[in-house]
């Protein structure tokens, strides 16, 4: 049986009661232990994801200074608004298999199982980026 670490209790501060009672009872389901990434995500990180893969013209238009951009850098974000993310509100946290492994789909698809099944418990209706038609964001679970 796993547990969460202390950074991981940290980084659900913040992040919707529902979906961190769903995340505590997930790591008691799961036979993949894991890690929380993000939780409540600031205005800064949202400027630092949105300039990845983009440069300073394109993060000016959409209210993003200049020095966040990393043309040279791979895309972490395709929203339209760099503001829009569910973290901003505390509606979304990030999983990784633990130790990291970003590669390993297996262990994704492991987490949101038990992410799934504790969510049907506790009657918190989840959305897993790992089931979204495109841009699959297998970290990412909201309500």
């Amino acid at each position: 049986m796993y547990k969460l670490s202390n950074r991981s209790l940290q980084r659900l501060y913040g992040v919707d009661n529902g979906l961190v009672r769903v995340v505590k009872r997930a790591i008691e389901l799961t036979t993949q232990d894991f890690t929380v990434t993000e939780g409540l995500r600031t205005r800064e990180q949202c400027c630092i994801n949105y300039g990845k893969g983009r440069t300073e013209q394109q993060c000016t238009l959409k209210g993003v200074p200049a020095k966040y951009a990393q043309p040279a850098v791979s895309k972490v974000t395709w929203l339209n608004n760099p503001f829009a993310s569910k973290h901003v509100t505390g509606k979304a946290i990030d999983l990784v298999p633990y130790p990291v492994d970003w590669n390993d789909l297996h262990k994704f698809r492991t987490i949101a199982l038990a992410m799934k099944q504790a969510a049907a418990e506790l009657n918190v209706k989840i959305v897993w980026g790992g089931d979204w038609k495109t841009s699959k964001d297998y970290p990412h679970f909201e309500v």
